[in-house]
C-alpha cells in the first residue's frame, strides 16, 4: 500500500483552544472576566453544569435520551429475573401451573410482560446523558440512581457495536473506555447517525479541540491499512489445534458422563461449555472475525469486523502497554501470526489488533503503534532457558527465553503455541525476580515485569546470576524509556512504515 498522507483538511485538524491563543483582556480590578459558561453552541449537546455541585448534573432536566427501541432492552431484565427463579424450583412451578387453569394462566402472563415492559420504558425515562466542556456523563438507575462523569480528557476509546438486531432497527451502541476506570461505560442505544456524531464529538474534544469546534469537527479521516481475507481466516481457524481438541472432547467426555452416571442432565451440563469452546474457536470466531479490517486514522488504529455483528474500535496511540506475537504450531509454516494489544486502562482484557496476518504485515502494523520497535531484533535477541533448565520442566524449557534491545523487554513461552511478549522499556512500571525452592537449588530464577495495563510478562527459568543482572539493568532502562519517551497526544502522525499486502497463500 501506498504511505500514507496525513489529512490537511481542517477537520483533521486540532484546533487551539482557548487557553493557546492568550490570555483574555482583564476585566475590572486587572482580572480576567469570567467566561459566559452558560452560551451555549447552537447544534451542540453541551451544558454548562458546576462540577462540584452533585445536584446540578442535570439542570432543569436537560440532558438527551437513549432511543426509544431502548425500553424493549430493559424489559428483559424482569424477565430474566423470573426465569431464574423458576429455574431454581421447576417442581414447584409444574404443579403451580398444573393447579391453575388457562385463563389464569394468559392473565399472569399478560400482566408480568405488562410489568415488565413499564419497567422499561419507566428505566428509559430517568436514563439521561449530557456532554459539558469537561464531562460526558451518564445518569441511569430507576431505584437505585447513578450517575457517571467521564472527563473527556481521560476518555482513550470509544467503540460502535452494532449487533444484528439493532442493524435491523437502525441503532448502534457506544462504550467508552475511561482511563483509571475499571468498568467501561456504554450508551444503549442510540440512533446510528446519533452515535456517529457523538462519537466523533468526544474524540475530537479529547483531542485538545475547542468545544465550540468539535460538534462540527467531523470524524477523522481514516485509510485502510490491511484486510484480513476470508479464506485465510477460515484457514487460519481450521489450523488452530484448540478448535478440535474442543471437538474431541465435546465425542468423548459427555458419552462418558451419561454411561456411567444414566443422567442425560449430568451429559448435557458437562457438554454445554465444551460445545461453546467449539462453536467460539470455530463458526463463532469466523462471525466475529469476518472482513477484519485495520485502518489508520489521526486518533489511533480503527478496527471494523464482524459478519452478523458490526463492531467498530479505535486502538488509542500512546496507551498500548504490551504486543504480544502468537504463533500456534500449525501456522508457523505459512508464517502466520496474530497480534494481541494490552491497552492502559483495559484491565487484563487483551485487545486483538489482527486475528491472523503474515510476519511481514505484523511488524508493520506493530511499527505504527511502537515506531522504534524492530520485531526481527527483538526476536534474534531472544536466549533460551540454560540446559539445566530441563530437571525443572523436562520437555516445555525450550519454549521459554528472554531478550531485550533498546527499546522492549522480551519474554518467551510455548513450544506448540509460540508467545513473545514485548513490552517497551517507558511502560514498565516495575521489574521483579523470584525463585523457588527447586529454582534455587537448580540456581534458576524467573524475571517478571509489570507494565500499565496490570499485566506482567515473565521470562521464566533464566540463570540465577544473569536474572539479578537483568532486574538491575531493566531498572535503568525503564528509568531513560520514560525520559526520552514522546508525549502520549491524539490526532499525531509521525512517518509510518509501509505495510506489505497480504499472502495470497
Amino acid at each position: 500500500m501506498e504511505d500514507f498522507v496525513p489529512d490537511s483538511s481542517p477537520a483533521s485538524r486540532p484546533v487551539p483552544r482557548e487557553e493557546d491563543t492568550g490570555p483574555e483582556a482583564p476585566g475590572p480590578g486587572g482580572t480576567a472576566p469570567e467566561p459566559d459558561r452558560a452560551a451555549q453552541v447552537p447544534g451542540t449537546i453541551q451544558d454548562a453544569v458546576r462540577d462540584d455541585d452533585p445536584a446540578a448534573a442535570f439542570p432543569g432536566g436537560r440532558g438527551k435520551r437513549l432511543h426509544p427501541v431502548t425500553p424493549w432492552r430493559r424489559a428483559w431484565a424482569p424477565l430474566a429475573g423470573l426465569f431464574a427463579i423458576f429455574m431454581q424450583n421447576p417442581e414447584r412451578l409444574r404443579a403451580w401451573v398444573t393447579a391453575l387453569d388457562l385463563g389464569w394462566i394468559l392473565l399472569l402472563v399478560v400482566l408480568f410482560l405488562a410489568s415488565a415492559a413499564a419497567y422499561g420504558y419507566l428505566s428509559w425515562r430517568v436514563t439521561r446523558y449530557l456532554v459539558t466542556e469537561t464531562e460526558l456523563r451518564i445518569r441511569t438507575g430507576l431505584l437505585f440512581r447513578r450517575t457517571a462523569h467521564l472527563r473527556l480528557d481521560r476518555i482513550q476509546s470509544i467503540d460502535v457495536s452494532r449487533p444484528l438486531l439493532a442493524r435491523a432497527l437502525g441503532v448502534a451502541k457506544l462504550k467508552m473506555d475511561v482511563v483509571g476506570s475499571g468498568s467501561n461505560d456504554e450508551l444503549a442505544f442510540l440512533g446510528e447517525t446519533e452515535a456517529r456524531d457523538l462519537r466523533a464529538e468526544l474524540l475530537a474534544r479529547a483531542a485538545g479541540i475547542a468545544p465550540e469546534a468539535a460538534p462540527t469537527a467531523g470524524e477523522a479521516p481514516a485509510r485502510e491499512l490491511f484486510r484480513v481475507e476470508t479464506r485465510t481466516l477460515a484457514l487460519a481457524l481450521a489450523l488452530l489445534g484448540s478448535g478440535w481438541g474442543a471437538l474431541l472432547a465435546v465425542l468423548v467426555i459427555p458419552p462418558l458422563v451419561w454411561q456411567f452416571t444414566s443422567s442425560a442432565f449430568a451429559a448435557v451440563v458437562v457438554g454445554l461449555p465444551m460445545i461453546a469452546a467449539v462453536w467460539q474457536s470455530s463458526v463463532g470466531g469466523f462471525l466475529t472475525q469476518y472482513g477484519w479490517t485495520v485502518s489508520e486514522s489521526p486518533d489511533g488504529l480503527r478496527l471494523d469486523h464482524g459478519l452478523l455483528q458490526k463492531d467498530h474500535a479505535t486502538v488509542p496511540p500512546g496507551r498500548v502497554q504490551s504486543v504480544r506475537i502468537v504463533e500456534p504450531m500449525l501456522w508457523r509454516p505459512r508464517g502466520w501470526a496474530r497480534l494481541e494489544l494490552e491497552v492502559a486502562g483495559a484491565g487484563n482484557e487483551s485487545g486483538l489488533l489482527v486475528p491472523v496476518a503474515s510476519r511481514q504485515v505484523c511488524a508493520a502494523l506493530i511499527g505504527r503503534i511502537l515506531p522504534q520497535v524492530d520485531i526481527d531484533e527483538a526476536m534474534a535477541s531472544v536466549r533460551l532457558a540454560p540446559r539445566r533448565a530441563r530437571w525443572a520442566v523436562p520437555v516445555w524449557r525450550r519454549g521459554f527465553g528472554h531478550g531485550v534491545t533498546d527499546t522492549v523487554f522480551v519474554a518467551r513461552r510455548g513450544r506448540l503455541r509460540r508467545v513473545h511478549t514485548l513490552v517497551p522499556h517507558a511502560k514498565v512500571q516495575s521489574v521483579r525476580m523470584t525463585q523457588g525452592p527447586w529454582e534455587q537449588r537448580l540456581r534458576l530464577a524467573d524475571i517478571h515485569v509489570d507494565h500499565g495495563a496490570n499485566g506482567t510478562a515473565t521470562a521464566r527459568l533464566q540463570d540465577a546470576s544473569y536474572a539479578a543482572g537483568e532486574v538491575s539493568a531493566q531498572a535503568d532502562r525503564s528509568r531513560l524509556g520514560r525520559r526520552t519517551a514522546a508525549p502520549e497526544r491524539w490526532l499525531t502522525t509521525g512517518p509510518p512504515p509501509a505495510v506489505p499486502p497480504a499472502d495470497p497463500s
